[in-house]
Order: structure tokens, then C-alpha cells, then sequence
């Protein structure tokens, strides 16, 4: 059931990835192809297994429908899967899972359009307060500190070094920082950063993208919160494990 509810989930963070940047209403006019209009039916709307009946493509005017739609659904199911395995049904997965629908929209824009907006982060970074006030969180200081630190981190980066975090990183850090804390937010960067430079290492060498070129790194940023929110003790037991 929790991966269904990803699916499902996933395929509206679809509609809020394309709407949002655009300044268009996420809720109305219904579902409809982009190119020819056309009001999408049932049918075209099943998570993963319209995509695969349709063979990619609008059922209407043949358009081909880009494979990243069937793949957020799915990194969403499993997200929404893997914060089960770990939570059960519970007030703390349906934490994870606000959280994570957050970071994957995040995520999914950044990845398109190099934006992060506002209209995500700041209701996020509230709801993560709001949340840890009333105990489903790390608690209301910690919460506040995790905002200052892993926010005021970024900010500090994007001042120093030139074309460093934009101001969307920033704030989506913050957000990151009000769910996970001053602790679990470093280890979120940590791991972005690892996983930041060797893909990038990996497009340089395979010449898909200049030393100067910059890259989004709203999608790592998203990489690093699921891993810390989910794994993150687990992560620095392992390390510590390493040197002890």
C-alpha cells in the first residue's frame, strides 16, 4: 500500500514539477496532454502502467511523453516503500513521506528548469517547525538549529565562493535542516556533496559538461535528506565503525 500511495503521489508531483515553474495552478484545469489539450482520461493517468500502454506517447496526438514522468513515480513509490520498511504506519512516516514528496519535487525542478522555488521551500521549512513544535521531529530548538546550520552553511558557501549555492539551495537546505536537525542536516550535505562531485567528475570526463559549467544541485541535496532522514544513524555508525 505504501508504494501504491508513492505511485499515486509521484504522479501528482508530476503536474506540481511542470505547473509550478510556470506559474500555472497545480489543481486546475485537470490533467490534459500539454501539446494538443486534450483532457487526459483514467486511463492515462495509472501510475507507470499508462506510460508503459500508451508506449510513451499521448493517446491523442502521438506526442512522445518524456520516461522522466514513469521514473519519478517510481523513485517516489520507493521512497514512500523504504520510509514503511523503516517507520511502519506511523506519524513519523507520514513525516518521511511529506518530506520526501517535498524533496522530490524540489529535486525534479532543479533537475529542469535550475530553479528552486520559493512556493516549496519556505511552506516546507514552516511545516518542518510546525511539525517538530508539536513532537513529530527532532524537537523545536534542534529543528531551529538544523535550519540555522545547514541554511546559514549554504548561504555562507554561495558568499565566498563565486557562482556557489543559489539562493534556492539555500533556502531548500533550510527546509532540510527544519525536518532533520543540526546533525542529520550535515550528514544530508556530506553525502550530497560525495555524490555531487563524482557525477559531476563523471560528466567531465566523459565531456557532457565544462569545468565552469555549473550543475543542479537541488537533485543531490534531495539524495542526501531521503539518505539522512531514513539511514543517517546508520551512516554515521558505519563511519565511526571505520575509524574505531
Amino acid at each position: 500500500m505504501s508504494l501504491v500511495l508513492g505511485l499515486v503521489t509521484g504522479s501528482f508531483l508530476n503536474v506540481v514539477i511542470y505547473r509550478m515553474p510556470r506559474a500555472e495552478s497545480i489543481l486546475s484545469p485537470p490533467s490534459h496532454c500539454p501539446v494538443c489539450l486534450h483532457r487526459l482520461g483514467i486511463a492515462d493517468l495509472i501510475p507507470v502502467l499508462s506510460y508503459l500502454w500508451l508506449r510513451g506517447r499521448c493517446r491523442y496526438c502521438s506526442t512522445p511523453i518524456s520516461v522522466m514522468y514513469p521514473l519519478l513515480e517510481i523513485v517516489t513509490g520507493l521512497v514512500f516503500w523504504l520510509a514503511f520498511i523503516q517507520y511502519g504506519w506511523s506519524a513519523q512516516w507520514v513525516v518521511a513521506a511529506v518530506f520526501g514528496a517535498l524533496l522530490i519535487a524540489c529535486a525534479g525542478i532543479d533537475l529542469q528548469f535550475k530553479i528552486i522555488p520559493d512556493r516549496l521551500t519556505l511552506p516546507g521549512m514552516v511545516l518542518g517547525l510546525v511539525l517538530a513544535m508539536v513532537g513529530f521531529g527532532p524537537g523545536i530548538i534542534t529543528s531551529i538549529l538544523g535550519v540555522l546550520a545547514l541554511g546559514g552553511l549554504l548561504l555562507l558557501l554561495g558568499v565566498v565562493f563565486t557562482g556557489g549555492m543559489g539562493g534556492g539551495d539555500i533556502k531548500m537546505g533550510a527546509m532540510m535542516g527544519a525536518f532533520l536537525g543540526p546533525g542529520m542536516a550535515m550528514v544530508a550535505l556530506v553525502i550530497a556533496s560525495l555524490i555531487g562531485a563524482v557525477i559531476g567528475l563523471i560528466l567531465i570526463m566523459l565531456k557532457k559538461r565544462d569545468r565552469q559549467e555549473g550543475i543542479a544541485f537541488g537533485p543531490f541535496l534531495a539524495i542526501g535528506g531521503i539518505v539522512a532522514l531514513l539511514y543517517g544513524n546508520a551512516a554515521v555508525n558505519w563511519y565511526l565503525g571505520i575509524w574505531m
